[in-house]
């Protein structure tokens, strides 16, 4: 209020001027206290006009602020017009403000692994980040606005938004078929809700893996105990000869081995994907590697196959040196294993040109159908399970293979055809391969038939 009393001052030493000016231009005429009273009149409406086109400017600014300097008058209107636009210029900022946290806000949102998706009142899309947008197979732009049931239709979210029972999240097939999502929906506001989307499918696949791995481990520990229960309760039951009682504990030595050999198996996986990455500083010769492999070979060929296992570039890999045998002999005992007698097994180690080093095993055996290479990694898979276990396979060994090439930074190449044999080939980076300069010829075929 400091501008009043000088306003109400000036107003009152104006009229006092005006009225003392139209006295003396009265009394000339003779009429001093009109001149007196016309002169007060005149000045008030001079002061009036001033105001009203003062006002009249201020008004024009309040219309349109934007771009223009507030009148810059003196008195009341000028303290006005700097008080609205100091205010205008507080909004502002603290609009400007809000505005960067939202977008900040939404950015966040943007890059979250999850799709959001709001929804008003009606069902209509208000915003969806480009998670959303791909789960539901929505175009951020086009759909806007649109009704959420006209665009996914899914019968299960559908009946699950109209249900409005928002406790649990509801699973369906994603846009296309090409994976799952689970879905969880929650009311805010007046009536709009919020719509968050999550791709469970490699959470799917990996349930399903556990399920299938554990009912595969049963049934193939089962197995072997119900023969033994079998041949336990026949030996305590039955009056066997000497020779019927060998039999039955060979047989029991056998189901014996074959359970062994599977929780070998189970523990060395464990290992593989527990265990930190092999050391890449730790060098294993690869002729080392060889000939533990082909004497494991041998013995197992017992002479009906010709084996041969030559060394093309004398090298070390780095590496661990367990893991690398246990990947070799798995490939070269079930090219043994699926060879027919009198089949050719070729077991060959060559230091490519790029300096990366190739372990192939390539057999004459039965051969593997096109559609069944994709998954013989898989735990537990076997292409024909039933000569899989006379064979003794426990279906883990291309499983450990694949996890060892993996730790190793090398790839698992496999090809195969029915009838015309297999070849499996590891293929370790240039990075984990050594050249050694050999001190006499490996390259010797070496053979049992």
């Amino acid at each position: 209020m400091s501008w009043l009393l000088p306003r109400l001052l000036a107003g009152l030493a104006l009229m006092l001027a005006g009225s003392a000016l139209g006295y003396v231009a009265g009394a000339v005429v003779g009429w001093p206290f009109l001149g007196a009273a016309l002169g007060t009149m005149t000045v008030v409406l001079l002061a009036m006009t001033v105001d009203g086109l003062r006002a009249l400017r201020l008004l024009a600014w309040l219309r349109d602020p934007e771009g223009r300097a507030s009148p810059r008058d003196a008195g009341v209107w000028g303290e006005l017009a700097y008080r609205v636009e100091r205010n205008l210029r507080q909004r502002d900022a603290v609009v400007a403000q809000e505005k960067e946290r939202l977008a900040q806000f939404l950015s966040a949102i943007e890059a979250s692994p999850n799709g959001v998706m709001l929804l008003d009142r009606a069902g209509q899309i208000e915003w969806c980040n480009r998670m959303a947008t791909e789960h539901f197979g929505l175009d951020p732009q086009r759909d806007l606005r649109q009704h959420v049931t006209n665009l996914v239709r899914a019968p299960a979210f559908v009946h699950h938004l109209q249900s409005e029972a928002y406790d649990q999240p509801v699973t369906f097939p994603s846009s296309g078929g090409r994976g799952t999502l689970s879905v969880l929906v929650r009311p805010y506001g007046e009536g709009m809700k919020l719509v968050l989307s999550q791709d469970i499918t490699e959470r799917e696949r990996a349930e399903t893996m556990r399920r299938d791995f554990v009912a595969n481990v049963s049934h193939e520990i089962r197995t072997p105990l119900t023969v033994l229960a079998g041949f336990i309760e026949t030996l305590a039951n039955l009056p066997l000869t000497e020779v019927e009682r060998k039999r039955v504990l060979a047989l029991m030595s056998q189901q014996t081995q074959r359970m062994q050999t599977l929780v070998s198996d189970l523990l060395t996986l464990a290992q593989l994907e527990g265990s930190p990455r092999p050391p890449s500083d730790r060098w294993v010769p690869v002729s080392r590697l060889m000939r533990t492999v082909e004497g494991d070979a041998l013995t197992l060929s017992q002479g009906r196959h010709e084996l041969r296992f030559r060394t093309e570039g004398e090298a070390m890999i780095a590496g661990a040196e367990a893991e690398l045998l246990s990947a070799l002999g798995n490939l070269v005992t079930n090219a043994v294993r699926y060879t027919q007698e009198g089949g050719c097994i070729d077991v060959r180690w060559t230091v490519r040109p790029d300096g990366s080093g190739e372990f192939s095993v390539k057999d004459t055996g039965i051969g593997i159908a096109k559609e069944h290479l994709p998954r013989l990694t898989e735990r537990f898979y076997r292409v024909d399970g039933s000569r899989s276990r006379e064979t003794g396979g426990t279906g883990l060994g291309l499983s450990i293979v694949k996890h060892v090439v993996q730790r190793h930074g090398g790839e698992l190449d496999i090809h195969s055809e029915p009838g015309k044999g297999s070849e499996f080939r590891i293929i370790f980076p240039a990075l984990r391969v050594q050249r050694v300069e050999p001190v006499a010829s490996s390259s010797v075929p070496l053979s049992a038939s």
